[in-house]
């Protein structure tokens, strides 16, 4: 297999493109040489799948390449899977993010709630938010998805909470209408996660995960009142990254092989 590159542009079978600077640099750190073939693939909607390419020249900061044919590849999960994430403490949300992606997320949102150990505004959340969306798009690069997991900006659980609410748009903070809401919660009567989901015939699922202390139960209370199902995955306590991971493997890996 050659190597897989993310091109945030438009790609034309036969056209000579230069590719983005990011991707550019990526191809320079390989040492890849003209006449070299790679797979490009720019995750959006009218040409999703990937395409062939030809290293065609290779400048000092720039890369040219010849775009070949495209390949319809679908890779995606049979269900789709968005997370909103209290962001667990130090590198454990890259960790998260990198592991969701190749897990089959479709999107990320990551939140601060009452108890998060991470706290991020302005500058900083652009910065760590950027910084995500590229760990998604080298995790994408690897495992051979064609759609990068859309990673939100970073907001209050509150703010989220109040604006899925009112959001008639689906694009931004509804990811899942018509969907299940639930909530990975520690609560007495919550019903395991595989029941919940059993013959729903839904395929579009929003799981909420609070941060290593847990949610509030003020904020467990409000997510009940926008939605949310509390679930259960068993009677041990998974820590915060690695919570929404199985949640993940139970419901993209189980339909994958149906």
């Amino acid at each position: 297999m050659s190597a897989r590159f993310y091109a945030d542009i438009a790609l034309v079978p036969g056209q000579s493109v230069t590719l983005p600077e990011q991707t550019a640099r990526h191809i320079q750190v390989l040492r890849l040489q003209p006449g070299e073939r790679i797979t490009l693939f720019n995750g959006r909607g009218d040409t999703e799948g990937e395409f062939d390419a030809t290293v065609e020249r290779m400048g000092r900061s720039d890369v040219a390449v010849v775009i070949g044919a495209w390949s319809a590849t679908a890779r995606e999960a049979a269900r789709s899977i968005h997370l909103v994430v209290s962001m667990p403490a130090n590198d454990r949300m890259d960790w998260l993010i990198e592991k969701a992606t190749e897990l089959g997320a479709a999107s990320i949102q990551p939140v601060m709630s009452e108890r998060s150990v991470l706290r991020l505004k302005a500058e900083r959340a652009d910065k760590k938010a950027a910084h995500w969306r590229g760990i998604a798009i080298a995790a994408c690069e690897q495992c051979g998805r064609n759609r990068p997991p859309r990673v939100h900006d970073v907001t209050t659980l509150a703010d989220w909470l109040k604006k899925s609410t009112a959001e008639t748009s689906p694009a931004a903070t509804d990811p899942a209408p018509g969907g299940m809401r639930l909530l990975l919660s520690l609560q007495d009567g919550s019903r395991p996660l595989a029941e919940a989901v059993a013959s729903t015939g839904l395929t579009s699922f929003t799981f909420l995960n609070g941060p290593e202390g847990g949610l509030s139960p003020d904020e467990e209370a409000a997510a009940l009142a926008c939605g949310f199902s509390p679930v259960t995955l068993g009677p041990r306590v998974l820590r915060a990254e690695t919570a929404p991971l199985a949640c993940l493997a139970l419901l993209t890996l189980a339909s994958s092989s149906a």
